[in-house]
């Protein structure tokens, strides 16, 4: 996309992104298609949520789903037993809260709907037992408050799962990641922090514990490809590079043979806005 177009409101840009032909797969990836209630339970069998799913396996009670955008985790949460909290400032009807009421309200599901940030969460201490933020922290105008607003408003052992976050290995990084991102160009709103810049927020918040899942390591950062689409795309660009299709799949049939592979090309991804993901627990 080499359109120069900057739109004031990110409605705009979703609205004029779904009617380029040529994105429409950009469009279902990033749940943007509708009827909404389709895509929320599309991203319930994703492989993202089903990893999500398991991190939150045997933990019940009251969620918050922050920066929730359209829906489709406070959708996941609810359908998974959670008493769902959305909060989202942009109040559209597309890709705002007025959706999420309308998501709810279609899957009879009992979602509130809070239109606030997420540095300033209008919640009492401890009010929640989960918090799940995908692709927020990034986001945020003060990311410190942010993480100590989650941990605030989180019950001791509690967990918070801020999910997809763009990583950068230096600051010099930034200009080139925004550049190749595929959105940041209609509205802005992009960004990306280094590693340490996250774990240190969520350490000096209070967070007892953080477990990071880097790139290659987890479903939710390899989303929207999944193990097998993804070790079907490195055969053929291996096959494209190196004409030996047949030996290529062969050797990487194995799914932990590609799994270990993965967990070694981990350690040398210095892709500018790489995903990652952190688990983070309050003691």
């Amino acid at each position: 996309m080499n359109d120069e177009r900057k739109f004031t409101t990110w409605e705009e840009a979703v609205v004029w992104l779904r009617n380029q032909p040529d994105q429409h797969q950009l469009v279902l990836d990033a749940f943007y298609d509708d009827p909404l209630i389709a895509a929320a339970e599309r991203y319930l069998q994703s492989t993202e949520w089903q990893a999500i799913a398991a991190l939150l396996a045997g933990r019940s009670g009251a969620a918050l789903d922050v920066g929730a955008g359209r829906g489709i985790a406070s959708y996941a949460l609810a359908r998974s037993g959670f008493a769902v909290t959305a909060l989202e400032p942009d109040s559209s009807a597309i890709v705002g809260a007025a959706a999420i009421r309308d998501l709810a309200t279609q899957a009879q599901l009992p979602i509130r709907v809070v239109e606030e940030f997420s540095e300033r969460l209008p919640f009492d201490d401890s009010a929640f037992d989960v918090v799940f933020a995908r692709a927020v922290l990034h986001h945020t105008s003060d990311l410190d408050g942010a993480c100590r607003e989650m941990f605030r408003v989180l019950r001791p052992g509690g967990m918070l799962i801020a999910a997809r976050e763009h990583v950068i290995s230096k600051e010099a990084d930034l200009p080139q990641f925004l550049a190749q991102h595929p959105l940041h160009h209609l509205y802005g709103g992009e960004h990306a922090f280094l590693l340490d810049r996250y774990t240190g927020a969520l350490t000096v918040a209070g967070f007892s514990a953080i477990d990071t899942l880097r790139p290659l390591q987890s479903p939710i950062n390899l989303f929207p490809y999944t193990l097998d689409t993804l070790r079907a795309a490195v055969v053929a660009k291996l096959t494209r590079t190196i004409p030996a299709g047949p030996l290529w799949r062969a050797a990487l049939a194995p799914r932990s043979v590609f799994v270990s592979l993965l967990s070694i090309a981990g350690r040398f991804d210095n892709r500018p806005g790489r995903l990652y993901s952190f688990v983070c627990r309050k003691a």
